[in-house]
């Protein structure tokens, strides 16, 4: 099939070059001049494993191309994917300019009857609105459908190939079958629902997911005043099947571009239409107070942090990606620098982007040994490998005091324990002092 992808952001881009892979003629459509040429060169501006490879070798097979021409996108062409960003708003609602404004390029650019799939992540009834917006402004029938994401970053090509689910949500039979063939190369289930339904499932998943986070954050804390271990508790949650064992790893709380925007949305939308979400409200408290948890854990501990050093290791939201959208780094940075802290932070891959949202108020380290040396405390923020495969006897060497606040709980009880003389303050279990 004849494919356009519009936006070449994490969802765009992953969605192009999978589609490509299992034997579409797929183009790619950007503004940005820059980003365009540098995917032509095989170069991909986001970090996601396994993307560059297969980027490349499906330009050299001729089934991916990369252009900001909207003629040569959007003429002749059997289906067009929207994926482009719907941050949040000011008022907490999701921020539709961008599709608006592929509404409008759509309905200038298009030759034909053409199946228009939003996979942006929107509120419902969107695609009613963007259909009547497109064909009030051209004499072509388009039909929509809702085709909404589930991409985690650092595994999204993975979560396209292999995924658990595709959801095609549409009024209009014929166009939900085309793109039912068009992802049957992946042999993945498919539901297909109403179009409002199929907006609702994507921010309904996101949201459940979320509060299941802020939950066993809650139950961490708990776990903490009276002497359990959450890792244990999660695990004997986990095995129960109606519970399952994803998303109940405690820590500092969710980040990223979808949980906290798409948290909200949901929760605006409900107040749009007059119905209290008092769980969501609590969620996001929840998650709010978590993501400063270890700054306030070192408040504890040393009374004060003016003139503190303090080495953060982690500042992308998560392992496998250089995303530092709501990273917990951000607030935690704003505040260890508020109490007089010198901060020292590495990161694998996500130091560039960090230094572009915090900027110069704490200091970048080239490896962890620079990052710790002569540091106070370690702060553990987000659990690369790298950092969880470190040989945590030698690292407290190297420090000034051997403190370590592990906010993603990374090492385990006898590695600390090895340890000649340590203070690990975990997530959820009870503080180890030697």
């Amino acid at each position: 099939m004849k494919i356009a992808v519009l936006g070449t952001g994490y969802v765009g881009l992953s969605t192009g070059v999978c589609l490509s892979q299992i034997g579409h003629q797929v183009t790619c459509l950007d503004i940005n001049e820059q980003k365009i040429n540098q995917l032509r060169n095989g170069i991909s501006p986001i970090y996601e494993p396994g993307l560059e490879e297969l980027l490349t070798a499906n330009m050299e097979a001729g089934r991916l191309r990369f252009t900001t021409s909207q003629t040569e996108a959007l003429t002749q062409t059997e289906i067009i994917i929207v994926a482009v960003g719907t941050p949040q708003g000011e008022d907490g609602a999701a921020d539709l300019s961008f599709l608006v404004q592929a509404a409008k390029d759509i309905s200038i650019f298009i030759n034909q009857d053409t199946i228009i799939v939003i996979k942006s992540t929107v509120p419902v009834g969107t695609n009613d609105f963007i259909k009547k917006l497109i064909e009030d402004h051209c004499c072509f029938k388009v039909k929509m459908v809702s085709n909404p994401e589930f991409l985690r970053q650092g595994s999204a090509i993975e979560d396209t190939m292999k995924a658990d689910r595709i959801i095609i949500g549409s009024e209009n039979e014929e166009a939900a079958r085309k793109i039912h063939e068009m992802y049957r190369p992946l042999h993945v289930p498919v539901i297909v629902t109403s179009t409002k339904s199929a907006e609702m499932i994507k921010y309904a998943s996101n949201a459940f997911l979320a509060t299941k986070i802020s939950y066993i954050n809650e139950i961490a804390n708990l776990c903490e005043v009276v002497g359990a271990d959450v890792q244990d508790v999660a695990r004997g949650m986990g095995k129960d099947k109606r519970i399952g064992e994803a998303f109940l790893n405690a820590g500092i709380g969710y980040g990223g571009s979808c949980f906290p925007k798409d948290v909200k949305a949901l929760l605006h939308t409900a107040g749009a239409y007059g119905v209290k979400f008092p769980l969501l409200k609590e969620t996001i408290a929840i998650n709010d107070y978590q993501r400063e948890l270890l700054v306030l854990k070192a408040l504890k501990r040393f009374g004060g942090l003016k003139g503190k050093k303090i080495a953060m290791l982690g500042l992308a939201f998560k392992p496998e990606t250089d995303d530092m959208r709501e990273a917990p780094s951000i607030p935690l940075s704003a505040a260890l620098t508020k109490y007089g802290a010198e901060v020292v932070a590495y990161d694998p891959v996500a130091s560039e982007n960090a230094r572009k949202i915090i900027g110069d108020s704490i200091k970048y380290a080239g490896s962890i040994a620079e990052a710790v040396d002569e540091a106070d405390a370690v702060l553990i923020v987000t659990e690369w490998n790298e950092i969880k495969s470190i040989d945590v006897a030698e690292m407290l060497t190297k420090m000034k005091e051997p403190i370590i606040f592990d906010g993603r709980n990374c090492f385990p009880e006898e590695t600390i324990r090895a340890c000649r003389s340590v203070e690990y303050y975990p997530i959820g279990k009870p503080a180890i002092i030697i």
